[in-house]
């Protein structure tokens, strides 16, 4: 019996291991509720449903080197290269921030004929749970052009409070963990966000896609077909006139 009760001690043990080691490797989800695509967004703490909304918690930090981290940090990089557009890098005076964010999404997302504007701040969540942002500069929505030079590497910059984000194209993404057609992330209202590009390669470019900055067509993801945004390399570079669906909600 002394040695059937060590053997059901270590099964235990090896048991609770396994699940710690499951736990730090991939965001906390309701499996059961929670549909495959959303999980794609691996750059989340944890992601749920309730069956209305999908709710994603995220510190808001970018996986890959940039200036913006403090030079402590193990992803600091100089940079000093040209960034989006082919303009010479002008660094910011701001700094990426770790913060505790909650987004919510709708599960099921529907057209709103509102097609309510998108704010200046987060405008949806990439996959690396990082903050996309509309084509605007605050604080009285101008134009992107003198932020543009001060996009990383990987066009990607924080604001004055060091949120961290992207107005752009993810370059990160579309190199590393994506393709320049894959899944990019999702809008507030719920809708998906792909990259520059079509499944068969084609350049997307704003004059393809409707006010809002989207269209409808099957994707890899959504083989019966959905409305999706696309980031293209002219403005408005994600989004519109506004959003497509009804948003959901963004804290911090």
């Amino acid at each position: 019996m002394k040695i059937l009760k060590i053997a059901f001690l270590a099964t235990i043990s090896l048991n609770l291991a396994s699940c710690s080691e499951d736990d730090t490797a991939t965001p906390a989800t309701s499996s059961a509720e929670v549909p495959a695509v959303y999980k794609k967004v691996y750059g989340a703490t944890s992601i749920t449903s309730d069956g209305t909304y999908i709710t994603f918690k995220t510190k808001n930090l970018p996986d890959h080197k940039s200036p913006y981290y403090a030079t402590s940090n193990a992803l600091y990089e100089a940079y000093t290269g040209t960034t989006f557009g082919g303009n010479a890098f002008k660094k910011n005076p701001n700094t990426i921030s770790e913060l505790s964010v909650t987004v919510k999404i709708p599960l099921n997302p529907k057209v709103d004929a509102a097609h309510a504007a998108t704010p200046l701040g987060a405008i949806g969540i990439a996959l690396n749970g990082v903050a996309f942002f509309n084509q605007y500069a605050g604080p009285n929505n101008q134009a992107l052009t003198n932020e543009i030079v001060s996009f990383d590497k990987y066009y990607g910059h924080p604001q004055n409070s060091g949120v961290y984000h992207y107005h752009v194209e993810p370059l990160y993404l579309t190199t590393f963990k994506s393709t320049k057609s894959g899944l990019m992330g999702f809008l507030l209202d719920g809708f998906p966000v792909y990259g520059p590009q079509e499944e068969n390669g084609t350049t997307v470019t704003s004059s393809l896609l409707d006010a809002y900055h989207g269209h409808t067509h099957t994707t890899i993801d959504y083989p019966k077909g959905t409305y999706h945004y696309h980031f293209t390399a002219d403005a408005p570079y994600l989004n519109g006139s506004g959003y497509y669906g009804t948003p959901g909600t963004v804290t911090q």
